[in-house]
């Protein structure tokens, strides 16, 4: 993903002056004996409470002390900048210091009444002191702290922020935790909690098993997204310009059983495989009757649309001859489709591909599309429907930046049509979706063009369509190959090749993880049961094969929790659905190794 980044022509320009600017150089005045910090949650270690930021998340490492530091990431026009203003007396002198890494990191005050005050490090490895003094002006009451970056260098990060000095008059205490937390509701895919109100708190913020998920200025909040007949714990701490409270007594609510999300006959582990049903693609042609039993779920690539924006999807078989030798005719491959059901297999019409790009840009296009992959469905006598689209399927409008309300019409228009073939064929439809990381996971540090601009639009595109059919969703595989690096809950990036990659993507599927960085703004976790991890079969048939040792790590680390490596999961999933293999033409042609190893540590 291309970003834009200041000549580096620029930053040494900008570097010679700020070197001759005196007042950006620290200067040497002791605090007085009546000093105190007035920074709020320096150290972040209550999350990104008392700051503003416009891009910027709380880490576990690295940090310079207690166990949470600043990341920021500058992208586009944005520098990623993290503020707070705090009171002050006037006439005051006051030191502001924080420890920082990465390149052109800035530390300053403003609002002082004097001279306004910054400075920074040109390179920082590892943590580096930044210092520097004010005096306030003789009406000052505040001021405003800030660290920031400089746009396109990269992440950094800030710790243990101090501003030392006198305090002013609105400078008080954190308010007490909150007391009466209770449950007003459940179902089976969110709680209603409320509380009572704290005197001075200006905000709250709820934590879920110990992870805050949603800030309010209420006493009451719905926690929505969760996983069906699951456990949870909440507390809820209170706040104001002086920092968070202690968190409150925690409660336990379990949710309901829940309908959706498919059928329930499927096994308890899963194996999914694309059927090449249309081309051979060098793997060579498979007859749907000689697909061994192996393979739980079997996608029938492609359905594709006559146009990019027409909606109106077709299903060409590959007829015998030519690349196809050997193809049945569509008596035996309907036949073959009724043997599958009847030996407790679904077979599904997968839309899209590489080369199906799917745009439902007007209303009309989406019933297109719904009227055309029914009648796809009704046809063949299918089970249901596996959406791949790739490419530039879907992006999000410049506007549009909240996956859980979303308003681009190719993913709004999506939704609706795929909701529309659910409610027509029931609860036994499947519903399964195959996104590439860019389009989900991704999503961690980016979302659409972002606040700035900027930004690749299809970057995070497929949270808002999860986010909806979430109760309606089978399963999700996604593409764990073809993949650029991702940066993983542990903000770092992994990459492609063995298991700490899959190990990392799938984590953030069970954990859930903030869009964009925003705390504020959590995409939820999806049940184990919903999640499958895609891998190439084979080193023919896509980039980041990892061979059956690797498979067989990941599977222990993610459902037993052994074997995980560098990468530290957020919990143990022995419920995990299982895996999905592009393709199984793939997998023959290369004596069924992918199948012989989910069959091998599945049973």
């Amino acid at each position: 993903m291309d970003r834009a980044r200041r000549p580096r022509s620029v930053l040494a320009a900008l570097t010679a002056t700020l070197l001759a600017v005196p007042a950006l150089t620290a200067l040497s005045s002791p605090a007085g004996a009546a000093d105190a910090d007035l920074a709020v949650n320096g150290g972040f270690e209550s999350g990104l409470t008392g700051w503003t930021c416009t891009a910027g998340t709380t880490v576990d490492s690295p940090v310079h002390g207690g166990r949470s530091a600043l990341r920021a990431t500058p992208a586009g026009n944005d520098n990623a900048q993290c503020a707070q203003t705090v009171p002050v007396q006037p006439d005051a002198q006051y030191t502001l210091s924080g420890y920082v890494r990465g390149s052109y990191v800035y530390l300053g005050a403003n609002g002082t009444g004097t001279s306004d005050v910054s400075t920074w490090t040109q390179s920082a490895p590892d943590w580096q002191k930044l210092s520097t003094t004010f005096r306030t002006g003789p009406t000052t009451t505040k001021v405003t702290i800030y660290t920031h970056g400089w746009y396109g260098t990269g992440a950094y990060q800030a710790d243990d922020l101090t501003l030392v000095g006198p305090g002013g008059s609105g400078t008080g205490q954190p308010p007490a935790a909150p007391a009466g937390l209770r449950t007003t509701s459940v179902t089976s895919s969110s709680v209603g909690l409320s509380w009572s109100a704290v005197t001075g708190a200006t905000s709250y913020a709820l934590y879920r098993d110990g992870t805050r998920v949603q800030n309010v200025t209420g006493t009451s909040a719905t926690v929505s997204g969760l996983a069906a007949s699951t456990a949870y714990s909440f507390q809820v701490t209170a706040a104001n310009a002086a920092g968070e409270s202690p968190r409150s007594t925690a409660v336990t609510a379990t949710t309901g059983a829940g309908t959706g999300g498919g059928p329930s006959d499927l096994p308890a582990h899963a194996l999914v495989g694309y059927l090449h049903a249309g081309f051979a693609n060098g793997a060579g042609y498979t007859r749907l009757a000689d697909v061994p039993d192996s393979w739980d779920v079997i996608d029938l690539a492609f359905g594709e649309p006559t146009s990019a924006t027409s909606g109106d999807i077709r299903f060409n078989r590959c007829s015998s001859g030519g690349e196809c030798p050997g193809a049945e005719s569509d008596a035996d491959f309907k036949a073959a489709i009724k043997a599958k059901q009847a030996a407790g297999k679904k077979v599904l019409i997968s839309i899209g591909g590489q080369n199906g790009q799917v745009q439902l840009t007007t209303t009309a296009a989406r019933d297109a599309f719904v009227s055309s992959v029914s009648k796809i469905i009704d046809t063949w006598g299918l089970d249901g429907l596996d959406v791949d689209f790739e490419g530039h399927s879907l992006s999000l409008n410049a506007d549009d930046t909240d996956f859980k309300h979303p308003t681009t019409p190719v993913v709004v228009n999506l939704i609706s049509a795929l909701k529309t073939l659910k409610a027509k064929y029931g609860t036994k439809f499947v519903l399964t979706m195959a996104p590439e990381t860019f389009f989900v996971q991704n999503g961690y540090q980016f979302y659409g063009t972002g606040k700035w601009g900027g930004q690749d639009p299809r970057c995070g595109a497929y949270l808002p369509v999860i986010h909806a059919l979430r109760e309606d969703l089978t399963l999700l595989h996604v593409q764990d190959y073809n993949s650029g690096p991702i940066m993983g809950l542990d903000n770092q990036y992994h990459s492609m090749g063995g298991a700490d990659f899959h190990i990392a993507m799938t984590d953030m599927l069970l954990t859930g993880f903030p869009v964009a960085g925003d705390p504020d703004n959590v995409f939820p976790p999806l049940r184990p049961d919903q999640v499958a991890i895609g891998m190439p079969a084979s080193t023919n048939a896509g980039n980041g094969y990892v061979s059956p040792a690797e498979v067989t790590k990941t599977l222990d680390c993610l459902t037993k929790k052994t074997d995980c490596g560098s990468y530290t999961t957020h919990g143990t999933w022995p419920a995990l659905r299982g895996l999905m293999t592009w393709s199984i033409n793939w997998d023959r042609f290369s004596g069924w190794q992918f199948q012989k190893t989910f069959d091998g540590y599945f049973g």
